[in-house]
Protein backbone atom coordinates (compact mmCIF):
# COMPACT_ATOMS: atom_id res chain seq x y z
CA UNK A 1 0.00 0.00 0.00
CA UNK A 2 1.21 3.73 -0.94
CA UNK A 3 0.79 6.40 1.53
CA UNK A 4 -1.49 8.12 -0.57
CA UNK A 5 -3.89 4.89 -0.48
CA UNK A 6 -3.96 4.74 3.26
CA UNK A 7 -6.84 7.11 4.88
CA UNK A 8 -6.45 10.70 5.00
CA UNK A 9 -5.85 11.02 8.81
CA UNK A 10 -3.17 8.07 8.81
CA UNK A 11 -0.89 9.99 6.20
CA UNK A 12 1.86 11.69 8.60
CA UNK A 13 1.70 14.74 7.08
CA UNK A 14 -1.87 15.07 7.62
CA UNK A 15 -1.88 13.60 10.79
CA UNK A 16 0.48 15.91 12.19
CA UNK A 17 -1.17 19.01 10.28
CA UNK A 18 -4.46 17.94 11.94
CA UNK A 19 -3.84 16.93 15.54
CA UNK A 20 0.01 17.99 16.06
CA UNK A 21 3.33 16.52 15.69
CA UNK A 22 2.59 15.04 19.38
CA UNK A 23 0.42 12.47 18.34
CA UNK A 24 2.82 10.89 15.93
CA UNK A 25 4.83 8.10 16.40
CA UNK A 26 8.37 8.13 16.27
CA UNK A 27 8.03 5.96 12.96
CA UNK A 28 5.73 8.57 11.82
CA UNK A 29 7.90 11.58 12.46
CA UNK A 30 10.70 9.63 10.83
CA UNK A 31 9.03 9.59 7.75
CA UNK A 32 8.06 12.75 7.12
CA UNK A 33 12.06 13.14 7.09
CA UNK A 34 12.84 10.75 4.72
CA UNK A 35 9.82 11.34 2.75
CA UNK A 36 10.05 8.27 0.03
CA UNK A 37 9.93 4.57 0.21
CA UNK A 38 11.10 2.26 -2.38
CA UNK A 39 9.12 0.46 -4.87
CA UNK A 40 9.04 -2.36 -2.64
CA UNK A 41 8.27 -0.65 0.54
CA UNK A 42 6.49 2.57 1.81
CA UNK A 43 8.56 4.85 3.60
CA UNK A 44 6.51 4.26 6.77
CA UNK A 45 7.26 0.70 6.49
CA UNK A 46 10.87 1.56 6.23
CA UNK A 47 10.26 3.49 9.33
CA UNK A 48 8.61 1.30 11.63
CA UNK A 49 11.34 -1.61 10.67
CA UNK A 50 13.87 0.77 11.63
CA UNK A 51 11.98 2.05 15.24
CA UNK A 52 11.44 -1.90 15.89
CA UNK A 53 15.15 -2.76 16.48
CA UNK A 54 14.91 0.00 19.13
CA UNK A 55 14.71 -2.64 22.05
CA UNK A 56 15.42 -0.86 24.82
CA UNK A 57 12.81 2.42 24.00
CA UNK A 58 15.23 5.01 23.41
CA UNK A 59 13.27 6.46 20.45
CA UNK A 60 14.93 8.46 17.84
CA UNK A 61 18.07 8.68 20.02
CA UNK A 62 18.39 4.74 19.33
CA UNK A 63 19.41 5.39 15.67
CA UNK A 64 22.29 7.69 16.51
CA UNK A 65 24.08 4.41 17.80
CA UNK A 66 24.09 3.93 14.03
CA UNK A 67 27.00 4.72 11.57
CA UNK A 68 26.14 6.34 8.34
CA UNK A 69 28.02 2.61 6.81
CA UNK A 70 25.81 0.63 8.69
CA UNK A 71 22.66 2.65 8.33
CA UNK A 72 22.79 2.17 3.98
CA UNK A 73 22.89 -1.77 4.92
CA UNK A 74 19.55 -1.78 5.83
CA UNK A 75 16.86 -2.48 3.27
CA UNK A 76 15.26 0.70 1.77
CA UNK A 77 17.78 3.45 3.29
CA UNK A 78 20.37 5.02 0.78
CA UNK A 79 23.05 7.46 1.65
CA UNK A 80 21.10 10.44 1.71
CA UNK A 81 18.59 9.11 3.76
CA UNK A 82 21.03 7.65 6.05
CA UNK A 83 22.51 11.66 6.46
CA UNK A 84 19.01 12.37 7.11
CA UNK A 85 18.77 9.84 10.05
CA UNK A 86 21.99 11.45 11.61
CA UNK A 87 20.97 15.01 11.19
CA UNK A 88 17.49 13.94 12.89
CA UNK A 89 19.20 12.34 15.98
CA UNK A 90 21.81 15.23 16.13
CA UNK A 91 19.29 17.84 16.32
CA UNK A 92 17.34 15.82 18.45
CA UNK A 93 20.06 15.61 21.15
CA UNK A 94 21.23 19.39 20.90
CA UNK A 95 17.64 19.87 21.54
CA UNK A 96 17.68 17.63 24.67
CA UNK A 97 20.92 19.14 26.17
CA UNK A 98 20.38 21.56 28.92
CA UNK A 99 23.26 23.14 29.48
CA UNK A 100 24.39 24.32 33.36
CA UNK A 101 22.57 27.44 33.82
CA UNK A 102 25.59 29.97 35.76
CA UNK A 103 24.76 30.16 39.11
CA UNK A 104 22.28 27.82 39.04
CA UNK A 105 22.04 26.07 42.81
CA UNK A 106 22.77 22.74 43.02
CA UNK A 107 20.91 20.96 45.71
CA UNK A 108 21.02 17.07 45.27
CA UNK A 109 22.89 14.69 43.59
CA UNK A 110 19.82 14.54 40.94
CA UNK A 111 19.97 18.30 40.02
CA UNK A 112 23.42 17.83 39.17
CA UNK A 113 22.86 14.72 37.31
CA UNK A 114 20.01 15.84 34.67
CA UNK A 115 22.54 19.09 33.95
CA UNK A 116 24.94 16.77 32.31
CA UNK A 117 22.54 13.64 31.35
CA UNK A 118 21.23 14.13 27.95
CA UNK A 119 25.11 15.53 26.88
CA UNK A 120 27.01 12.65 28.15
CA UNK A 121 24.65 9.62 28.24
CA UNK A 122 25.58 8.73 24.75
CA UNK A 123 28.99 9.39 24.38
CA UNK A 124 30.93 6.78 23.05
CA UNK A 125 34.06 7.67 25.11
CA UNK A 126 34.15 8.34 28.58
CA UNK A 127 33.82 12.08 29.06
CA UNK A 128 35.05 14.05 32.38
CA UNK A 129 33.45 17.51 33.09
CA UNK A 130 33.94 19.69 36.55
CA UNK A 131 31.20 22.12 37.49
CA UNK A 132 32.78 24.51 39.83
CA UNK A 133 30.81 25.96 42.51
CA UNK A 134 30.65 28.98 44.60
CA UNK A 135 30.59 28.61 48.48
CA UNK A 136 26.07 28.60 48.06
CA UNK A 137 26.60 26.17 45.60
CA UNK A 138 25.47 28.05 42.34
CA UNK A 139 27.53 26.94 39.36
CA UNK A 140 30.05 29.33 38.69
CA UNK A 141 31.22 27.65 35.14
CA UNK A 142 32.08 24.07 33.89
CA UNK A 143 35.02 22.66 32.71
CA UNK A 144 35.56 19.39 30.24
CA UNK A 145 39.15 17.93 31.67
CA UNK A 146 39.38 14.47 29.57
CA UNK A 147 38.10 12.46 26.69
CA UNK A 148 38.76 9.00 27.38
CA UNK A 149 39.59 6.64 30.17
CA UNK A 150 38.99 7.86 33.62
CA UNK A 151 42.40 7.50 35.68
CA UNK A 152 45.19 9.06 38.17
CA UNK A 153 47.99 7.89 35.00
CA UNK A 154 46.04 10.01 32.20
CA UNK A 155 44.59 12.44 34.11
CA UNK A 156 46.84 15.22 36.11
CA UNK A 157 45.23 16.11 39.41
CA UNK A 158 46.63 19.24 38.97
CA UNK A 159 44.43 20.08 35.90
CA UNK A 160 41.33 19.21 37.68
CA UNK A 161 42.19 21.80 40.44
CA UNK A 162 43.89 24.54 37.44
CA UNK A 163 40.62 26.27 36.90
CA UNK A 164 38.78 26.14 40.41
CA UNK A 165 41.88 27.48 41.52
CA UNK A 166 41.72 30.18 39.14
CA UNK A 167 37.93 30.78 39.81
CA UNK A 168 38.88 31.02 43.78
CA UNK A 169 36.15 28.43 43.74
CA UNK A 170 34.67 27.10 47.26
CA UNK A 171 33.92 23.58 45.77
CA UNK A 172 33.78 21.37 42.75
CA UNK A 173 31.88 18.07 41.15
CA UNK A 174 33.26 15.68 39.12
CA UNK A 175 30.66 14.12 36.26
CA UNK A 176 31.60 11.54 33.95
CA UNK A 177 30.08 8.91 31.85
CA UNK A 178 29.89 5.24 31.25
CA UNK A 179 29.54 4.33 27.28
CA UNK A 180 28.40 0.91 28.63
CA UNK A 181 25.27 2.54 30.12
CA UNK A 182 26.13 1.03 33.52
CA UNK A 183 26.30 3.70 35.92
CA UNK A 184 28.32 1.50 38.79
CA UNK A 185 31.19 3.29 40.06
CA UNK A 186 34.19 1.25 39.23
CA UNK A 187 37.32 0.47 41.11
CA UNK A 188 39.53 3.04 39.34
CA UNK A 189 36.43 5.75 39.41
CA UNK A 190 36.45 5.76 43.13
CA UNK A 191 40.29 5.52 43.74
CA UNK A 192 40.29 8.76 41.29
CA UNK A 193 38.05 10.53 43.66
CA UNK A 194 39.59 9.90 46.71
CA UNK A 195 42.69 11.28 45.43
CA UNK A 196 41.11 14.43 43.72
CA UNK A 197 39.08 14.76 47.06
CA UNK A 198 42.42 14.36 49.21
CA UNK A 199 43.99 17.25 46.67
CA UNK A 200 41.04 19.38 47.26
CA UNK A 201 41.10 19.72 51.13
CA UNK A 202 45.18 20.82 50.52
CA UNK A 203 43.48 23.96 48.16
CA UNK A 204 40.45 24.68 51.09
CA UNK A 205 38.08 23.30 48.06
CA UNK A 206 35.51 20.85 49.23
CA UNK A 207 34.39 18.26 46.05
CA UNK A 208 30.98 17.80 46.76
CA UNK A 209 29.87 14.66 44.55
CA UNK A 210 31.19 12.59 41.59
CA UNK A 211 28.52 11.95 39.49
CA UNK A 212 28.44 8.55 37.06
CA UNK A 213 25.79 8.76 34.38
CA UNK A 214 24.83 5.92 32.46
CA UNK A 215 21.92 5.30 30.25
CA UNK A 216 19.53 7.61 31.55
CA UNK A 217 20.56 6.50 35.17
CA UNK A 218 23.26 7.74 37.43
CA UNK A 219 25.41 7.10 40.79
CA UNK A 220 26.40 9.46 43.26
CA UNK A 221 29.36 8.72 44.90
CA UNK A 222 28.49 10.64 47.58
CA UNK A 223 25.19 9.14 48.46
CA UNK A 224 27.41 6.07 48.28
CA UNK A 225 30.26 6.92 50.96
CA UNK A 226 32.79 5.82 48.64
CA UNK A 227 35.11 8.86 49.25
Amino acid sequence: MKIKELSYLDRPYEKLECFGAETLSDSELLAIILKTGTKDKTVIEITQELMSKDKENEGIMYLSNFSIEELTKINGIGKVKAVQIKAVCEIAKRAAHKKPVLKEKIKTPEQLSLLFMSELKYKKQEILKTAILDSQNRIIKTVTNSVGGLNSNTIEIREILAEPIKCSAAKIALVHNHPSGDCTPSKSDILFTIKVNDACKLFGIELIDHIVIGNSLFSSLKRLELF
